[in-house]
């Protein structure tokens, strides 16, 4: 057992020295909002960020209201 915990943290420590070594990748610049906003995409982008939220509660919702539906029955 204290051989895979070796080789577990181990296998971390390399997967986040790579991280941090595409984070600081040379000649690479950040994508900036306002050129999103010029383009017209940043509404896009918010588009898709609140059809996803919304699929996202509405399946809660209903999970709810199937578990609350079975915890009556079981009663």
């Amino acid at each position: 057992m204290n051989t895979m915990k070796r080789i577990t943290t181990a296998i971390v420590f390399a997967m986040l020295a790579i991280y941090g070594k595409a984070q600081t990748a040379i000649g690479t610049q950040p994508i900036s909002t306002d050129l999103m906003r010029s383009h017209g995409k940043i509404l896009v982008v918010v588009a898709v960020i609140l059809i996803i939220m919304i699929g996202f509660f509405s399946y809660l919702v209903s999970v709810d209201r199937k578990i609350s539906r079975l915890e009556k029955e079981k009663q």
